[in-house]
């Protein structure tokens, strides 16, 4: 049986963000349109007024460990990077020359030695992002090099997860993630290490269609027959304010899937982690596009990247406790429980894909304009509450002329 919880606090939790207007009674009850999801002027009002002040998850501390060490995020159109200061100190900047705007510093990561060089006319940084040697600088009588720094944004580490936003102001990560943070602490997050890299996986589909099904605990036991035959038909779902969450403890019945089986026998205790978290995979979807996938043997983020009205990136990577914290025994076991995982997982992965595939097919449909939403779609629900708290055109069953969001904005 469905297990969901709605706590009340998310019933009185206004939208903290920009207001326009009052909902009307029923819509809390009917899905966003479907248009949304396809509409190049929507994803034009969301850049602005959904991502342009979300917090974005650039990578962990581990993952730049030494002073020049750096990771870099591209977000629909705007290049991010985060370095490590010479005095340990973690910094986000946009990742463009103040010159003639160059990409800076290319792949995923890297590290950088002695300064952040632009490779076009070798303008560099320190790792503080102020502007140092300058080629030719009598050329430039005019340029005020304290002015000329890189762009800084905003930069947060939450136990261990570094985020960046470009709009400062509102909430925190720390803040919006506070009613998960003390069953999160266990886990010790800030000691994990990279498993692997980062992963983009391609779909073609809205970035919302992502995150609805991420957050859709009533699929499960009809689309994801592993999960089903691991956590039973108990799977929990509950939504605050402004994070998602659902959750499944395993059954000791063994499966009839052979790696299921597996992972059921050899997942070792953790010394670490409370009785109850022994054998539970928690879900957890921050506002508006980050989730957490916490499991006993390791913990994976996934972020859904816009590319298109019908293209989304899918980033994400596995993070681990170094083995040193399980007896020596125990560390074959605990490789064989992340492989195993790895395999559950990248199965349920291909189910999604064809069930997010499906429904933006779906979409395309005249006949179909919004969905009645179950009173335990919590997640449906508060997504659908912030987006119509952001942007009053998501009230309506049809898109607008092309070129609306530009005309209500002035552009």
């Amino acid at each position: 049986m469905l297990q969901s919880h709605f706590p009340e606090k998310i019933m009185a939790e206004p939208v903290r963000l920009r207001e326009f207007s009052r909902p009307q009674p029923d819509e809390d009850g009917m899905s966003l349109p479907a248009w949304i999801y396809s509409d190049a002027d929507f994803l034009e009002a969301e850049r602005d007024a959904v991502f342009g002040g979300s917090w974005q998850i650039v990578c962990h501390v581990n993952d730049i460990p030494e002073a020049g060490d750096y990771h870099t995020l591209d977000f629909m159109g705007d290049k991010f990077m985060v370095v490590r200061d010479r005095d340990g100190t973690l910094r986000g900047f946009h990742n463009v020359c103040r010159h003639r705007a160059a990409r800076l510093l290319d792949g995923a990561k890297g590290k950088c030695r002695g300064a952040i060089v632009c490779p076009y006319h070798a303008w560099s940084y320190g790792y503080d992002g102020r502007l140092g040697a300058v080629p030719f600088r009598e050329n430039f009588p005019d340029m005020e090099p304290d002015r000329n720094g890189l762009a800084p944004l905003e930069l947060e580490v939450f136990l261990g997860f570094v985020f960046v936003r470009q709009r400062p102001g509102g909430l925190s990560v720390a803040e919006m993630m506070e009613p998960y943070r003390a069953e999160l602490e266990p886990y010790r997050l800030p000691e994990l290490v990279p498993q692997g890299r980062v992963t983009l996986r391609p779909r073609a589909v809205n970035w919302k269609n992502v995150g609805d099904n991420y957050s859709d605990a009533l699929h499960i036991t009809v689309a994801h027959p592993g999960l089903t035959r691991l956590f039973g038909r108990s799977y929990g779902s509950e939504a605050q304010p402004w994070v998602d969450k659902m959750w499944g403890d395993m059954r000791a019945e063994p499966s009839s899937n052979l790696s299921e089986r597996l992972y059921q026998k050899f997942l070792p205790d953790m010394p670490h982690l409370p009785a109850e978290r022994q054998r539970k995979w928690a879900y957890y979807k921050l506002w508006p596009n980050i989730a957490f996938d916490i499991y006993p043997d390791q913990v994976d983020f996934m972020q859904f990247i816009p590319v298109s009205p019908t293209q989304t990136l899918i980033r994400e990577i596995a993070y681990v406790l170094p083995d040193a914290h399980l007896p020596s025994d125990r560390r074959r076991e605990m490789k064989a429980s992340r492989y195993l995982n790895w395999r559950i997982n990248r199965m349920v992965s291909i189910e999604d894909k064809a069930l997010i595939e499906r429904v933006q097919d779906g979409m395309a449909s005249r006949s179909y304009t919004a969905g009645p939403l179950a009173i335990t779609e919590y997640g449906l629900r508060s997504f659908g509450r912030k987006v119509r708290g952001l942007i009053p055109e998501s009230r309506l069953e049809r898109a607008p002329a092309p070129g609306w969001y530009r005309r209500r904005e002035g552009n």
